[in-house]
């Protein structure tokens, strides 16, 4: 009976404990919540609506007929009309678009000829799952209705670029380089500010001339040289290992990933700012690093996610990195190119870096 006792007062301790511990008390519910609203919601295998432009350099009633119908598969949402299969490339290579469809002037005729392809369909191959789904529009049953005669369109040809093998790596490891680069920049500095407290410097650091500003800037310093000696790594694991390239330069993309590693840092030390231990410092992490992972365009690709899971993905800086290092490495991409990923993680760094150093001179006071 002394024994239960004990065993029940240790109980109510925990219990206490964890009532009081508000950043535990909510991942008990907040973790199984996200995890069903990811995965049965936000996450989509069955791919729809890849963003698609349109070259119909013939321009005639059978054309605008197949681009109709085309729209009308759900496949391809199409959201720009160019003049040429040259800016159907540069907006693949921006990473702008999935799909690119090509419609040559002689549409018309070789619709009646059947003998060659009517139409040509680039598609951003770097994702194999986007060629997959692609590839259903080759046999597309199109039926023209010209003079009470129907025609039926089956040449189709869908044409892969940046990685016609459709080799798995090749798409993996550019994303990879953000899910190694945010899990453990985040690690790093979510718990900075925390354990200086539990280690009793946090005092000493306060009676130093160090603004809060300096003392953010000094704490991810270090750190952004650590995120490139892993991101050398990463590449040269990925370059002997399973043959991805590096068709652009490296220097951009050492360039975006000294803004993503920086944008990473900045919230680590923010949510760093936000708990009172270490342990709470590796759940709010755990916690960031779910949807970073699955709502990137990481795993799935991000046409196919519902717009809602779009809108939360596209705040997350992940997502942006991984459209710069799929861009540089695979389509031969510049920073030029993709200007807006570029200007969101700087955007973002700043913002968080602000805020982190607001919040700390707030806990100060």
């Amino acid at each position: 009976m002394k024994s239960l006792s004990r065993l029940m007062a240790v109980t109510r301790k925990e219990v206490r404990q964890l009532r009081r511990d508000r950043l535990t008390f909510a991942m008990i519910f907040g973790m199984p919540m996200m995890q069903i609203l990811l995965f049965g919601y936000a996450i989509n295998t069955d791919v729809r609506n890849l963003r698609t432009a349109v070259a119909d350099e013939a321009n005639t009633h059978l054309s605008r007929e197949f681009v109709a119908q085309l729209g009308e598969t759900q496949v391809a949402d199409i959201r720009q009309r160019v003049n040429s299969p040259a800016e159907l490339e540069q907006l693949l290579r921006a990473g702008e678009i999935s799909l690119g469809v090509a419609i040559p002037p002689d549409f018309d005729r070789r619709v009646i000829d059947g003998n060659r392809s009517a139409v040509h369909i680039l598609v951003d191959g770097s994702d194999p799952t986007v060629l997959g789904v692609a590839n259903q529009l080759r046999n597309m049953p199109v039926n023209f209705d010209s003079n009470r005669r129907d025609k039926e369109l089956s040449a189709v040809e869908v044409r892969p670029y940046y990685n016609p093998e459709r080799r798995t790596p090749v798409n993996i490891v550019p994303g990879l380089m953000g899910v190694i680069l945010t899990m453990t920049m985040m690690i790093f500095t979510a718990a900075a500010i925390v354990r200086e407290r539990e280690h009793g410097n946090l005092e000493l650091l306060i009676n130093t001339p160090v603004t809060s500003v300096e003392l953010m800037t000094g704490k991810i310093l270090p750190y952004i040289a650590i995120g490139m000696v892993q991101l050398a790594l990463i590449l040269t694991i990925g370059d002997l290992l399973f043959d991805v390239p590096v068709r652009g330069r490296v220097l951009d993309l050492y360039v975006a990933a000294s803004l993503f590693i920086a944008a990473n840092l900045a919230l680590g030390l923010f949510v760093s700012t936000m708990v009172s231990t270490q342990f709470q410092a590796m759940q709010a992490t755990f916690f960031l690093m779910m949807p970073s992972i699955l709502l990137s365009g990481f795993m799935f690709p991000f046409d196919g996610m519902p717009v809602a899971a779009q809108y939360l993905g596209e705040a997350l800086p992940i997502t942006h990195f991984i459209r710069l290092t799929r861009g540089i490495m695979l389509r031969e991409a510049s920073l030029g190119d993709m200007p807006f990923a570029l200007i969101y993680l700087g955007s973002f760094a700043l913002v968080a870096m602000t805020a982190a150093a607001l919040r700390f001179s707030k806990r100060l006071d």
